[in-house]
């Protein structure tokens, strides 16, 4: 069912700003091909009306003193074979913003209002050219940071996490339809105890095989995060400007000179990594940089890999030892022990640990820092593996589907030997609620403006 201002024509840019070779900027709305023909002239001296669906045209847009400002393409799609499900005029234009500014005040001008973030998407779901989980699908591809999330948001666009859905939904509705049948039979000897018990057993196992992948899926959909720790003067930020190509962390030998967290992101390999450059560890009484030294084992805690970062020009004292058997004893399961300053000399003693893989680097010469991407590429490849799953569940999903099976652990708890069904019909009611938020079936308008508002606005 459409709202109200879902009438309205709608006309956004599509392609980002700044010049390019060319632009798109999208019309929609029941009356969009009227908007279109009022500053479209098309060369064969047709009407954009007069024209069948799904045909491009080269045409001229014409100012408000009839005057030529470009040469475009434009194609027309009719109701209801469209994104948005309503029609739509997209016109393509040379990537110039005088020009794009003109073509939509010229529309504004026709009866056009500019587009909300993620208003034809929204048009879409309204529409039921796809649903919520589809439409968030398309954002989560949009803005996917590693070629797993793009494949993953992309399955979901096609309907894979929608079908998990769809089978909760066959599940509920055949208990519900149970429940019914019951109070038809209330006079008879039959139960349907056993059927409607394995339904929500079946609901409970599907939502805690999704349930299960969200961690992992949270490294595919942000990229990984990479944090280097270590003692001051390790060659941290050396490190971290060799690994960007960039001098973004300042470097001097004085000890403390990082206090605070420095971020950088870069894509290696299909993955996108986001590069932590901490405050060096050591005992202070700087409060500024006792600070920097807690914030630097906050990142290490939430990292997917932590780079243990020594200097391996000079010996390390014991209250350093100390430090880094501390940091391994906690991070040992995601951590890679990295010497720096490879080419100075280096010192013969040996810091390992058990299982722990080490490598010596040089900031300065740039020595081993392929083999250091390699076996930092070898550790993602093992993450994305753990998080291998056709869809992507962000947080919305998440607390809507832990909603639901609490809800139906709630359910079951309460199911003896006999069920009360009046009651049974009740709960799953309030588990349909939930269902339809989730896929959008019932979602308010105030969650659809939340959700929507993420988008961007020619989306």
């Amino acid at each position: 069912m459409l709202y109200s201002h879902d009438d309205d024509v709608i006309v956004a840019q599509c392609t980002p700003t700044g010049p390019g070779a060319i632009a798109l900027i999208r019309i929609s709305g029941i009356q969009a091909v009227s908007v279109a023909d009022a500053f479209c002239l098309l060369a064969s001296g047709k009407k954009i009306a007069d024209c069948a669906s799904h045909t491009v045209h080269f045409a001229r847009i014409i100012n408000g003193a009839g005057q030529i400002i470009d040469q475009v393409m434009v194609t027309l799609m009719r109701a209801p074979k469209t994104f948005t499900g309503q029609d739509t005029v997209e016109i393509t234009s040379h990537n110039n913003q005088f020009i794009l500014e003109e073509i939509l005040a010229r529309a504004i001008a026709a009866g056009a209002r500019m587009a909300q973030s993620g208003e034809f998407t929204r048009r879409a779901v309204l529409n039921e050219k796809m649903d919520l989980l589809q439409a968030e699908a398309l954002n989560d591809l949009i803005h996917a940071n590693t070629q797993q999330s793009a494949r993953q948001a992309l399955s979901q666009l096609e309907g894979s996490f929608s079908s998990w859905i769809a089978s909760i939904e066959r599940e509920l509705l055949r208990a519900h339809a149970l429940c019914q049948a019951s109070f038809e039979f209330i006079d008879e000897e039959m139960t349907f105890d056993q059927p409607i018990k394995e339904s929500l057993t079946t609901i409970v196992h599907i939502l805690a095989t999704i349930k299960r992948t969200f961690t992992p899926q949270q490294h595919i959909r942000q990229g990984i995060r990479i944090a280097l720790i270590g003692s001051v003067n390790a060659g941290k930020s050396s490190l971290f400007n060799m690994l960007i190509g960039a001098q973004r962390a300042i470097v001097s030998p004085q000890a403390g000179t990082t206090r605070d967290t420095i971020e950088a992101g870069l894509y290696r390999n299909g993955a996108y990594w986001t590069l932590i450059d901490t405050a060096g560890l050591r005992h202070t009484n700087d409060a500024i940089e006792q600070e920097g030294i807690k914030r630097s084992h906050m990142q290490a805690e939430s990292a997917d890999i932590v780079l243990l970062v020594v200097d391996g020009s000079r010996l390390l004292n014991p209250v350093e030892l100390a430090e880094y058997q501390l940091l391994y004893e906690r991070y040992n399961t995601k951590s890679l022990l990295v010497f720096t300053k490879s080419d100075l000399p280096q010192i013969s003693y040996d810091l390992t640990f058990p299982h722990q893989s080490s490598l010596r680097v040089s900031s300065v010469t740039l020595e081993s820092l392929g083999q250091l991407e390699k076996i930092v590429n070898e550790r993602i490849e093992q993450i994305i593996a753990q998080a291998a799953s056709p869809y992507l569940v962000n947080q919305r999903q998440y607390h809507l589907l832990l909603g639901l099976e609490q809800q139906l652990h709630a359910i079951q708890e309460q199911l003896g030997d006999t069920i009360a069904y009046e009651l049974l019909s009740y709960h799953l009611n309030d588990a349909f609620a939930l269902l339809g938020e989730i896929s959008g079936k019932s979602a308010s308008e105030k969650a659809m403006d939340a959700i929507f508002r993420e988008f961007c606005v020619g989306k």
